[in-house]
């Protein structure tokens, strides 16, 4: 079976009825968590882009929380799973600025753990990475927000 591209299902959705498009939405939904959280999203919380931000922040809080700061590879995977979760819902917002706080609050939560990040290459890394792609994000930013963000940002060197 092959599938479909994006503009032959666009086109078919719009000869559907609006019941028969809610039962695709619900049948799609109903396999994959990653679909119901965006759904989720698109409905509730994109409306309220700062609730959704502190939300997120919560999440990654609570990742940061389990961080075990005796093992760097214990302490890697946690990392690597905040900022799995991080990215997740940066992408279901695919908001320039909503990226940008939420990476900078990550890179801050990293900055402010009892890990020293330099002596492992791999944490070292992934810190200068998101460092990148905050900035890489910043320049698609309005002038004033890219002000806003500058002293964050600042801060985070080290």
């Amino acid at each position: 079976m092959k599938t479909a591209s994006l503009k032959q299902l666009k086109s078919e959705l719009e000869f559907q009825n609006s019941e028969r498009v809610v039962e695709l939405i619900i049948r799609l939904v109903r396999y994959k968590k990653e679909n119901k959280e965006l759904l989720t999203y698109l409905l509730f919380e994109s409306n309220n882009e700062v609730h959704y931000i502190n939300e997120v922040k919560i999440l990654i809080d609570a990742d940061f929380d389990k961080l075990n700061s005796m093992s760097f590879y214990l302490a890697k995977k946690t990392i690597r799973k905040a900022l799995r979760t991080t990215n997740k819902f940066i992408k279901y917002s695919g908001n320039k600025q909503t990226e940008v706080e939420l990476l900078i609050y990550f890179a801050q939560k990293l900055r402010d753990s009892d890990l020293e990040i330099e002596q492992s290459k791999v944490i070292a890394n992934m810190y200068y990475r998101q460092l990148e792609k905050i900035n890489k994000s910043l320049k698609l930013l309005h002038e004033d927000l890219q002000y806003d963000f500058k002293e964050d940002i600042e801060g985070l060197t080290i």
